[in-house]
């Protein structure tokens, strides 16, 4: 795999990344109301919702439940589950990528976020610890994000739609072209076509039907300018990095003899509040190089940039979570190692 392969590679990770982000992003602002209801409730309730919610590919999730739990309606434990369950932007990589696995790696988090949030929050009634009891978020306002789906709608963002829906429009135009004619993506039709290809419809559909302040605020000046350029970044990075690694440094040779290392490794870069720096272990998985136990430690203890909205709030809560999802990861890390995984 040549410079040239590998961008084309991260290119199109990029764009899957950014459809899905651009499908979630879509689907939490619809359901915004119903799920803020269904999360409220008993304690049990919150832990199931919070696992879920951090199960959801990207930081949206991590970030409802940073939201939720400093308006009072999740407990630390809930966010603790929700922190462990959530892998950050690099889901929709790994989605993308090796899609069997990363469906049963999160169905796996989701799992185990429920019951160790439990057990986090018996830990801080034992400890005596108090959370963070006076924070308050900006309101979301859900009336403000209009959609369209209607034809006259969808004809009048067109007439006078703003330079960035164009543009954008463009953009997945081309490659819904590029993977249809299989230029882009996989060479042979397949289900991993069939979904590229209709997950490109369904962002075309969207861009042509939300309004401009949406559009706007959440896709353009949230994805496109927070995320994306530092998804691509760190993709092309990490592919280049394996691809180095495998062909000139006899990666696979040094992770055989320094496997325990690489547990260590795995947890300490995830405590990184970034996407991206994860990203390398979800190569190494792809390539064969680490087995699965090093990317579950990895996807365990990372979250994403799900914490910087609680950095910003607590600092002590923050710092709290990331030692017990540390120590949690590590250890069911282990686990999963000695039996074989």
């Amino acid at each position: 795999m040549d410079l040239f392969e590998i961008f084309k590679h991260a290119l199109m990770i990029t764009v899957f990344v950014f459809v899905m982000m651009l499908i979630v992003d879509f689907l939490d602002m619809l359901s915004e109301k119903k799920l803020t209801a269904m999360m409220t409730g008993g304690i049990w309730r919150q832990y199931a919702a919070a696992s879920f919610l951090g199960a959801t590919p990207g930081c949206l999730g991590a970030f409802m439940s940073v939201s939720l739990y400093v308006h009072g309606l999740f407990s630390f434990g809930a966010l603790t589950g929700a922190m462990i369950a959530t892998s950050g932007d690099e889901a929709f990589v790994m989605l993308a990528t090796f899609p069997g696995t990363a469906m049963l790696l999160f169905g796996m988090l989701f799992v185990l976020g429920i019951p160790l949030a439990w057990v986090a929050d018996r830990i801080i009634k034992v400890t005596g610890y108090v959370p963070c009891e006076s924070c308050v978020l900006q309101e979301y306002h859900p009336e403000m994000e209009v959609y369209h789906f209607s034809w006259d709608g969808v004809a009048e963002n067109l007439r006078r739609g703003s330079w960035s829906r164009y543009l954008l429009l463009l953009i997945f135009g081309f490659f819904f072209v590029a993977v249809l004619t299989g230029i882009a993506g996989p060479q042979t039709w397949n289900w991993e076509r069939l979904t590229f290809l209709i997950i490109l419809l369904v962002a075309l559909f969207i861009l042509v039907s939300i309004s401009d302040h949406y559009l706007k605020e959440h896709i353009w000046s949230h994805i496109v300018k927070a995320h994306l350029w530092r998804v691509f970044l760190w993709t092309f990075l990490a592919l280049v990095v394996v691809h180095m690694g495998l062909n000139y440094w006899n990666l696979r040779g040094f992770v055989s003899h320094n496997l325990l290392w690489m547990f260590l490794l795995g947890a300490l870069v995830a405590i990184i509040p970034e996407s991206g720096p994860h990203l390398i272990f979800v190569m190494l998985f792809a390539e064969g190089v680490i087995p699965f136990s090093v990317l579950f430690t990895s996807s365990f203890v990372q979250d994403g940039h799900g914490m910087l909205p609680l950095l910003a709030y607590t600092v002590k809560d923050s710092i709290l979570i990331k030692i017990l999802n540390v120590v949690f990861g590590l250890g069911i890390g282990m686990v999963l190692y000695l039996i074989g995984w």
